[in-house]
């Protein structure tokens, strides 16, 4: 029998050695491979983090400073003062513009304000930078005015009512009734006005005590140039006949200045006509075809150098505080004819043309018939 050896040799020893030593290190090297892989790539989004914070932080120190739009502040409001810088190490939120403005809600009035009238100033103009009408403006300064806008002077001292209606003076034989009925008002608004300062309980007035009569009014006192016809010509005369026949006028109207806009006041209760922006010296116009009926100079009840023309179909126009007359009674004068020159004669507060329309008699807004 043939017995087969079982003796490995040393080379077949050493060369299975050799191949498990290799396959070791191909191992080892594989994996410190993979160790520089992942240290280089952990590396990378550290350097990354890092920039990103850096050019955050940048970015937050800038501060945009933000103009503050202008309010209208009471005297009793705080100033406001700047925001503070944000802060770069906590603040990563998404930025946004600051509008700094100050929303102040506006407190009602109830006591009357004195105000200084200043050069350039008018009853329309006044009374609509405090939200009322000029009538109720007027009415709260009669002893100032006596009912005419245009007594109107630099330094007066004005009363301001904080609402629409007639500031009264009581008198010692006033009752709540009749001045409530005088001024067409409400008893209880005059009662629970709170700036009349009443104990409902118990209310009374003393004599010379300034009262508020919200929404109340009363007729003016004041005095108008009377309108003038110049004959049958279907105006109604209230100071008797001047002239017979005559130019005519059509009945469409033109701009008695050469300005088409205002300087004081406008057409309402207290002020029956317009004024319209002329400087002195200005040309002023007929404002339609027609015959001179009045051309007086002098103080003429504050109206100072006045020219009135009939027009020979109802209506009639009237131009005040001329400087210069250059049209006589009975005279016929053509629409855009020049009949003066505007000035500041009688009870006027700087040059500027009163101007008038009125229709058999009666006083009509010149606005309804200007183009």
């Amino acid at each position: 029998m043939v017995r087969k050896n079982s003796h490995i040799g040393p080379v077949q020893v050493k060369s299975k050695y050799l191949t498990s030593k290799l396959k070791g290190m191909e191992k080892l090297t594989s994996s410190r491979w993979y160790n520089l892989l992942s240290w280089g790539i952990t590396a990378l989004l550290v350097v990354g983090l890092f920039g990103f914070a850096y050019v955050r932080i940048q970015q937050s120190q800038t501060v945009v400073v933000v103009q503050a739009e202008p309010t209208r502040s009471s005297p009793d409001s705080q100033p406001v003062t700047g925001n503070a810088a944000p802060n770069p190490m906590t603040d990563f939120a998404i930025g946004r513009k600051l509008t700094l403005k100050t929303i102040i809600p506006e407190r009602p009035r109830y006591q009357v304000l004195k105000r200084t009238v200043m050069r350039g100033d008018s009853i329309f103009g006044i009374s609509k930078e405090f939200n009322i009408t000029p009538d109720s403006l007027l009415w709260a300064n009669y002893e100032t005015l006596k009912d005419d806008p245009h007594s109107l002077r630099p330094g007066m001292e004005l009363n301001i009512p904080p609402t629409d209606g007639v500031y009264y003076q009581w008198q010692a034989e006033d009752t709540l009734e009749a001045v409530a009925g005088e001024l067409k008002a409400s008893q209880d608004d005059i009662l629970n006005w709170p700036g009349n300062n009443l104990d409902l309980a118990a209310p009374k007035f003393d004599s010379g005590q300034w009262v508020m009569v919200p929404g109340g009014e009363r007729e003016y006192e004041q005095w108008i140039v009377p309108t003038v016809s110049r004959g049958s010509s279907g105006t109604t005369s209230v100071g008797g006949s001047a002239c017979a026949g005559g130019a005519v006028g059509s009945g469409g109207f033109t701009w008695p200045a050469g300005n088409h806009f205002l300087s004081g006041n406008d057409y309402y209760s207290g002020h029956l006509a317009i004024d319209i922006a002329a400087g002195e010296g200005s040309p002023i116009y007929a404002a339609d075809s027609g015959v001179v009926t009045m051309a007086a100079g002098g103080w003429n009840g504050g109206y100072g150098n006045v020219v009135q023309i009939d027009h020979g179909n109802g209506y009639s126009t009237l131009y005040a505080h001329l400087s210069v007359i250059n049209v006589s009674v009975c005279q016929s004068v053509g629409a855009g004819q020049t009949i003066g020159a505007s000035g500041n004669t009688g009870n006027s507060f700087g040059a500027h043309l009163h101007f008038e329309v009125r229709l058999n008699g009666g006083f009509v807004n010149p606005w309804y018939v200007l183009p």
